[in-house]
């Protein structure tokens, strides 16, 4: 059902079973899938929303990044399947840097949180109330960021991760860890998140024993790195490899 108020641009793909609310603007270039439900007084446009996404009431979705560098090219915003945008929500497109900014399936943004241009944010990811993230942000698998954070440009945030409500953001964070504070130090491992991800005690075990060689051993990082190099757990090999990447440099515990 679309409402008689809704506007819609002729060049929008609007399939069928979609839902759009009173007073929304469906913009240029919006591809909208089955499914999908649109609360009223929403804006969209320059965007991919995938099949049973709901997006509530005063979002915005897809406008023009808060980027100066901005010079009007062609780009956009992709929200994959089965995710829901809350109230108030900001959700800009990319810039020529990544060409878009994205957001995975089955995914939650709660109400006042914002997305900034060029993100990579991957499935099952939670971003709570009022988070601020910045251009350019990477975000991993099952990530979990409670109200109020900030994420500083360019950080990327690992699979698995818990960061706490009010916590500022500046380096990256490391997979299946817990993190919080100004600024955001690591406060040990997300173990509830393993077990809900049903993850063998095992695999757990060898999480364990990679975090105590990597932050509280007396080895340099480089040295605790290449006594795990040998591993063979993925997930320890995941951690290993997030960090020789890491370009801002890593959260380590207080």
């Amino acid at each position: 059902m679309i409402h008689q108020t809704a506007v819609i641009d002729k060049s929008a793909v609007i399939e069928e079973n979609v839902e759009i609310g009173p007073y929304t603007v469906i913009g240029p270039e919006t591809v909208i899938k089955s499914g999908t439900k649109i609360h009223g007084q929403s804006v969209i446009e320059y965007a991919e929303i995938g099949r049973n996404c709901e997006i509530f009431n005063f979002s915005s979705i897809g406008k023009r990044p808060q980027d100066l560098k901005y010079q009007g090219e062609k780009t956009k915003a992709v929200i994959g399947d089965g995710t829901t945008i809350r109230e108030c929500v900001t959700f800009n497109r990319g810039t020529a840097a990544a060409g878009q900014t994205v957001i995975g399936k089955n995914g939650l943004v709660m109400a006042c949180a914002h997305v900034a241009h060029d993100c990579i944010i991957g499935d099952n990811v939670i971003i709570g109330y009022s988070t601020g993230i910045a251009g350019h942000v990477e975000i991993d698998d099952y990530a979990i960021l409670s109200s109020s954070i900030g994420v500083h440009q360019f950080c990327r945030i690992g699979k698995g991760v818990m960061i706490g409500a009010g916590s500022m953001v500046a380096m990256d964070i490391i997979p299946y860890v817990t993190a919080h504070g100004d600024r955001a130090a690591l406060a040990g491992l997300n173990v509830v998140g393993m077990k809900r991800k049903k993850m063998k005690l095992s695999e757990i075990e060898d999480i364990k024993s990679a975090y105590r060689i990597l932050f509280m051993s007396k080895l340099t990082l480089e040295e605790a790195l290449s006594k795990l190099e040998d591993s063979l757990s993925s997930y320890v090999k995941e951690m290993t490899d997030f960090i020789k990447t890491s370009q801002r440099g890593i959260a380590r515990p207080k």
